[in-house]
């Protein structure tokens, strides 16, 4: 039987046979305890002048902070080559790898862009008010600087296969690294320990959680609590995961063709939809960047005063754009190059883009249209805060929104698979057969996130991929001198010509 037959008939299987109200109780009385553990223990919070903050939040900001400096700041310096590289001027035929750039770019960014953007920033905002937006500006922009430093070590250190395939990611680098550093007995765990995490994860956050948001808005879109699926969720993951199994069959190249078009489709509408709701409410502009800056150093504002808005800030950026979770530079690691140092500086782009500009336009929408003080006590939060915030301008706009967030999961849930699969195959081992069998299970449990409410297995999955954050970024601290090494000589290969730009010597 065909990969993408066994799949189909796998998830009509188990989907038609759940029964939601049992399952979901008996799964959540086991996991809910270990997920307790998990939880407490990675989103422990310190309180720094009375305001608490999360650990695995100054981690990853820390993080970022110091790769900031120790690339002389990079995240900011490296926009126009990145626009270079991405355009295709330094692509050489015939480099090692599956994707191109934009390809590359295209598949991570599809794995961050996502109901999160739409839902987090709102949360955000109705908490801490709108100076928040300014610190998840702030945290976006160092974020890219850990992101740099994850796609130059995941090409670095990635893996190719006998057929051609590329498998690379954190494992990969924090193994080949540390034996580099004379820490072998520490590199074989670390890696095994970021796999395993990566591909229980990648069930709960890149995969059920998809697919019942998706389901969620599936059922507004086609008339709410009227709608015919509304008692459908199986039928939906059904045909849900039956689509993502077509794509992921394929592998990263089916993926990667898929999310450079829908990516850029997905991404643009909800810009440009953006842009033009704020063009409307312009009168509002000069108020709401007045209120961004004044309030985010404001001793009195919400949530804490200006520490407490300054975390919410830097934890909806971090846990955003997943600067330092490492799980992008699983794909970047596919790209057709020999100079690593080339993804960093297209990596760099993807917090860029996440979070900096998406998530910005969200804060921006909101603040120009529906922002109230007093909305945290109004029960508005969320995705349908933002839903309201468009409407409130472009009536239309609801449906369209929806769309667009449904597109946002499903290309999610299309990275994840990929992300989890090499988690997979690292502890397997390589084969198609292993790869088949855990696409398999990947598209049953899609299934299975639209007929229960899992709970306690997605708050363990949360867990599961922030707790990653601490032997990636220890890895990445170890690797810094490596990947300074090499961005040293990638610099002064460019500018004396060694590094030949294409496109200027076919002009």
């Amino acid at each position: 039987m065909k990969p993408n037959r066994l799949i189909f008939c796998l998830f009509f299987l188990v989907s038609t046979s759940l029964s939601a109200d049992g399952i979901d109780a008996s799964i959540n009385a086991v996991i809910q305890p270990i997920t307790n553990i998990l939880s407490s223990f990675i989103f422990y919070e310190y309180t720094i002048f009375n305001t608490p903050m999360p650990l695995i939040v100054i981690w990853l900001i820390g993080g970022a902070i110091f790769f900031t400096f120790y690339f002389n700041f990079l995240n900011l310096r490296g926009f126009k080559h990145a626009f270079q590289l991405l355009r295709g001027d330094y692509t050489k035929p015939g480099n090692e790898g599956e994707l191109s750039h934009f390809q590359a770019l295209s598949t991570a960014v599809s794995g961050t862009v996502g109901i999160g953007n739409i839902a987090g920033v709102a949360i955000v905002i109705s908490i801490g008010g709108p100076g928040a937006t300014f610190w998840l500006i702030i945290a976006g922009l160092l974020g890219m600087s850990t992101k740099f430093a994850e796609c130059v070590a995941g090409v670095m250190y990635r893996k190719v296969n006998p057929d051609g395939s590329i498998s690379g990611g954190p494992m990969y680098y924090l193994e080949a690294g540390l034996h580099q550093k004379n820490l072998s007995w520490l590199a074989r765990p670390m890696g095994l320990f970021y796999a395993l995490a990566i591909v229980l994860g990648c069930l709960g956050i890149g995969n059920m959680f998809q697919s019942n948001q998706a389901f969620q808005q599936f059922i507004f879109i086609t008339g709410g609590d009227s709608s015919y699926f509304v008692d459908k969720g199986w039928l939906f993951g059904s045909i849900l995961a039956g689509i993502v199994g077509l794509v992921i069959i394929g592998g990263i190249k089916s993926i990667a063709r898929v999310t450079s078009k829908l990516v850029p489709f997905m991404t643009l509408t909800y810009v440009v939809g953006a842009l033009i709701v704020i063009f409307i409410n312009a009168d509002r502009v000069p108020w709401a960047l007045s209120a961004i800056f004044h309030e985010a150093f404001d001793p009195s504002a919400m949530s804490g005063g200006m520490l407490g808005i300054m975390i919410l800030g830097f934890q909806r950026a971090a846990f955003s754009n997943e600067a330092g979770i490492g799980s992008a530079a699983i794909a970047h690691s596919t790209v057709q190059t020999q100079e690593p140092v080339s993804e960093g500086f297209v990596g760099l782009m993807e917090p860029f883009i996440d979070t900096v500009v998406i998530c910005t336009l969200t804060a921006l929408v909101i603040l120009t249209t529906v922002y109230d003080p007093t909305m945290a006590n109004e029960g508005i939060q969320g995705i349908a805060l933002t839903s309201t915030a468009f409407s409130s301008t472009l009536s239309w706009s609801v449906i369209p929104l929806s769309f667009i967030a449904l597109l946002f999961a499903f290309s999610t849930i299309l990275s994840w698979s990929y992300y989890g699969l090499k988690g997979w195959t690292y502890i397997i081992g390589e084969s198609s057969i292993a790869e088949n069998i855990f696409k398999v299970f990947f598209c049953i449990f899609i299934a299975i996130g639209c007929t229960v409410n899992l709970s306690a297995v997605l708050d363990f999955s949360d867990a599961l991929i922030f707790i990653v954050a601490l032997p990636n970024i220890l890895g990445l601290y170890v690797l810094a001198p490596v990947i300074k090494k090499e961005l040293l000589s990638y610099q002064k290969r460019l500018q004396s010509g060694e590094i030949q730009n294409f496109r200027e010597l076919n002009d």
